[in-house]
């Protein structure tokens, strides 16, 4: 008993620390920066999250207590008034979260918020404004949840004027952080040397290390130099010659694709059926970026490009193919309603939901989904709000008239064409008669002579038995033809038993017409989105809890309701103007009109982003409660308010952020941040005032992509193969499980069939265009952290696992790689090794070794080379077994080819070799400083 009473009063005794440690932090804990908490900011948070779907926001007030007001609270329910101002031990809400029996629910509150809860009673349990006397029906949004940051309208602030600012001012983004750095007494660090901005500047633009020509280009002299006097305008003509790369579009149109979370398959389940045209949508991203397509026009396009263009959708020209081909960003989620055995209902709505996640994070930056179910549980998003969402959609994803993928895909093909492939099948069909006929007639000829064989009572029986058809056969046919299966098996394959040069002379008819069909023009495909005429019928209701077979009252499409106390957010029903109902053309017309809160906003920190590591909004995904706050919010703005002012170019937003001295500093670390400035106004240990670099006193240290790591393997190598778009590079399962880039030869049955396809150099193209499966993942990139769309990803994250380690050091792909880097090496350096280091260097880092690099690295080729002469002076050469018949090796991983690596060659070929790949694999190569 004794030991049930210690575990019963152990919440207590958790609260009772809890509350010691906030009265002892006083209003530093409390997430209000008042001295005591207050209703609407700190407590009503909480209740919302954990109690207000009994207790408010429910069909029923479970004991007659609502908690969305605060004199609601204090006037109580049932078991009287919930709160004593002043007393907590004597308020029943306290108590009652306090023991924990509520909430119901698993999830208890934290002690914490059960501790803020306390304080915020003992303090009197005041509200921050007057509340409303009573709430009407539907949800009620607090003043608080309408003043929230994120919904509110991007302003242009005027960027801050530093007196005798410590570090240099490029252009307002460094005075909006110079003046958060000064209130830390932190400047900027040091500009990065020119080779480092090169590098860094390549790799962020087009996801590949420089050239050695674009580094002697701009780097402008000596690789070593420190110097920060690079010129403005070579720097800016650096800016432009890698904004201009038709790799560009390939880096940032990745960036997009997560996102969007593109896929070749359809997921959902095992079967994850291919999407053989996937790959339009993916090209029509790196096109629009490429050609710096007005990012608001990129939206639209995506969202309701099919209502831009009028239907039937046949003879298509190429605006408006670009603009049904956008929609694919609509059909890259899950959908397994095309695999056999799926529950429809359940797959159909799961479609429609992850449309709406996708849309909802990549373009708002809110989770959204939680509403499916109910009001959202943080963020000011009723449940009547998702399914408001929900309809702006559902015109075109009604899952009862649903249409399946294949049955979206819209044919490029124009008539003149389809004349002019029934012209040559009919050609074809000329030839292909010709050969039915003469194949009946070599047929009937082996039939006699098998009949000859036969007792000629039997002969005229079997003939009429194997010339009337198998279904209206006799009995005694059936027996008949059993009992002589020479004739009761004869079929066009006997000819090339009996009769081989007339088996020959069909064969050589059947190429001829193929030979004349390889003519007919190509008809190609698209996925798309798009609506049925009877659209404009359906009607959208909320799921109560989420269930499908529990319809509730009718919505309408629109956006989120808490901005409506300052903009417009109901959407016609159907536009009389459009064949569609245009819902979803007005709906990417809101949220691209240059004053929606969020959208450019989310967009702009994605970019910051991937330039820093790191968002003005850590949560890129998330600007509600969950997520983060702005470390500048008035930089956002700024940046939101510029970027929509330059036309929505998302290349112009790039050259504002990387012409500023925030972006050009140079990299830091524990040693850099000692050492930082010796200005006496200016901190020396600014890692100690801000470790996470959250105020950027530095630029960041970053681990490339996986893509990116085995792309930049590929160009140093050599071996990088440039093409663009197209069908992707196919993957398969080696025979050790491994997914890796090449032809799957397996027979029906999954056996190995022994075949090898060579690629003939596209296993070498970037990674980009590799196939993506959601169910097989390719091997080298997920060690690396490629992300799974399940559906989209919002932010990728970067992990230091052994596994990396391993496929570096071991991994097939990258130990070929660096043979062929060797290879380059000394094509291009010759034999001299001092030579070799310094190319390989400048193609590995873009720059060449220091005097000490230059030593150890000698060094280091001394002494593998000294190994690998001992080994072939020691060691007699094996014979080389002969490979079994019945399979032919795999690749090993990603991007490696039977019959492409090269041999070991002689020792000084495989110290180089070995050289290579410790540059590959070295923390230099990986990450971008």
């Amino acid at each position: 008993m004794q030991r049930a009473a210690q575990t019963l009063t152990l919440p207590i005794r958790r609260v009772l620390l809890a509350v010691l440690v906030l009265d002892a932090a006083g209003a530093a804990a409390a997430p209000s920066s008042k001295s005591a908490p207050a209703y609407e900011t700190d407590i009503r948070p909480i209740l919302k999250a954990n109690c207000f779907h009994c207790h408010g926001e429910g069909d029923k007030l479970k004991g007659g207590l609502d908690l969305r007001l605060r004199h609601f609270i204090a006037k109580g329910g049932g078991s009287g008034p919930a709160i004593v101002p002043g007393k907590p031990d004597k308020s029943l809400l306290f108590k009652q979260v306090a023991s924990g029996e509520m909430p119901k629910a698993e999830k208890k509150l934290a002690p914490e918020q059960i501790a803020l809860i306390s304080q915020w009673i003992a303090a009197g349990a005041k509200t921050e404004k007057p509340e409303p006397a009573s709430l009407g029906d539907g949800y009620h949004f607090t003043e608080t949840e309408r003043n929230y940051w994120a919904f509110q309208r991007v302003k242009r602030p005027v960027p801050p004027t530093i007196r005798n600012p410590p570090s240099a001012i490029r252009n307002p983004i460094d005075a909006f952080l110079l003046a958060r750095l000064a209130e830390k007494k932190l400047a900027f660090s040091p500009e990065a040397d020119r080779a480092t901005l090169v590098r860094r500047v390549a790799f962020d633009l087009t996801g590949l290390p420089p050239t050695p020509e674009e580094i002697q280009r701009f780097a402008v002299g000596s690789l070593k130099s420190a110097s920060s006097d690079t010129s403005a305008s070579s720097y800016e003509s650096m800016l432009d010659h890698y904004l201009a790369s038709p790799h560009y579009g390939e880096r940032w149109g990745r960036h997009w694709l997560d996102v969007a979370g593109y896929a070749d398959s359809e997921g959902y389940n095992e079967a994850d059926l291919v999407r053989q045209w996937a790959w339009k949508y993916r090209d029509y991203v790196i096109q629009s970026l490429n050609s710096d397509k007005p990012f608001d026009r990129f939206i639209r396009e995506q969202l309701a490009g099919d209502e831009m263009v009028k239907p039937p959708y046949k003879n298509l020209d190429a605006d408006a193919v670009e603009k049904l081909t956008a929609t694919g960003f609509l059909r890259m989620v899950p959908d397994g309603t095309a695999s056999a055995g799926v529950e429809q209902k359940a797959a159909r709505n799961a479609v429609v939901a992850d449309v709406i996640k996708v849309v909802s994070t990549s373009l708002m930056g809110l989770t959204v989904g939680c509403a499916q179910c109910h009001d959202h549980r943080y963020d000011p998003i009723p449940q009547a709000d998702y399914y408001r969402l929900r309809a702006v959609f559902e015109p075109a994803l009604d899952p009862k008239n649903w249409r399946t993928p294949p049955a979206r895909l819209v044919s490029l093909q124009h008539d003149a064409d389809r004349a002019k492939a029934a012209g040559i099948e009919t050609e074809a069909n000329v030839i292909e008669t010709a050969r039915l006929a003469k194949q009946e007639e070599f047929i009937a000829e082996v039939l006699e002579k098998e009949l000859l064989k036969r007792p000629e009572e039997l002969r005229a029986p079997l003939r009429e038995a194997y010339k009337t058809a198998a279904a209206k056969r006799t009995a005694a046919q059936t027996k008949l033809l059993r009992d002589h299966p020479t004739v009761g098996q004869l079929s066009p394959g006997s000819l090339y038993l009996y009769e081989q040069k007339k088996a020959d002379e069909l064969t050589k008819m059947t190429d001829e017409a193929n030979k004349i069909r390889a003519r007919k023009p190509v008809e190609e495909m698209v996925p798309t989105l798009t609506e049925p005429a009877a659209a404009s019928n359906v009607v959208t209701v909320v799921f109560h809890r989420g269930d499908p077979d529990q319809p509730k009252q009718v919505v309408k499409p629109g956006d989120l309701t808490v901005l409506a106390s300052w903009r417009p957010v109901d959407l016609l029903e159907k536009d009389p103007a459009l064949p569609s109902t245009g819902r979803r053309l007005a709906f990417a017309k809101e949220l691209t009109d240059g004053s929606h809160p969020l959208t450019a906003r989310v967009l702009v920190n994605r970019v910051w982003m991937h330039h820093f590591g790191r968002g003005i909004v850590a949560s890129a995904g998330d600007f509600g409660l969950l997520g983060e706050r702005p470390t500048h919010p008035e930089l956002l703005d700024w940046l939101t308010s510029e970027f929509v002012a330059q036309g929505w170019s998302l290349k112009q937003l790039h050259k504002l952020i990387m012409t500023s001295a925030a972006y050009r500093q140079r990299a830091g670390n524990a040693e850099l941040g000692r050492r930082n400035t010796g200005a006496r106004h200016v901190s020396t240990a600014p890692h100690l005032i801000d470790p996470d670099n959250r105020l950027l006193w530095h630029f960041p240290l970053r681990r490339v992509e996986a893509e990116t790591l085995r792309d930049a393997m590929l160009a140093v190598s050599g071996k990088l193969n440039p093409r663009q778009g197209g069908a992707p590079v196919p993957i398969m399962t080696d025979e050790t499980g491994q997914v890796v880039v090449g032809v799957n030869t397996d027979d029906t049955a999954g056996r190995p069939s022994g075949r090898f396809v060579p690629l003939n150099g596209e296993e070498f193209r970037r990674s980009l265009y590799i196939q993506v499966r959601r169910t097989k993942p390719v091997g080298l990139m997920e060690t690396f952290d490629a992300p799974r769309m399940e559906p989209n990803c919002e932010s990728r994250s970067a992990s230091t696992v052994a596994p990396q380690s391993l496929a570096l050091m071991n991994g097939e792909f990258a130990v070929t790689q660096s043979k062929f880097f060797a290879e380059r090496v000394a094509k291009e350096a010759g034999d001299a090794p001092e030579a070799q280091v310094k190319r390989a260097w400048l193609l590995a880092f873009a720059r060449t070794p220091s005097d000490a690099e230059l030593k150890d690295s000698l060094d280091f080729l001394d002494t593998q080379l000294s190994l690998f002469t001992k080994q072939s002076t020691e060691k007699p050469a094996e014979p080389v077994a002969a490979a079994p018949a019945a399979k032919a090796p795999a690749p090993k991983a990603a991007g490696a080819a039977k019959g492409k690596e090269p041999p070991p060659g002689a020792p000084a070929a495989q110290a180089l070799a070995t050289f290579c790949q410790a540059l590959l694999t070295s923390n230099r190569f990986l990450y971008v400083d």
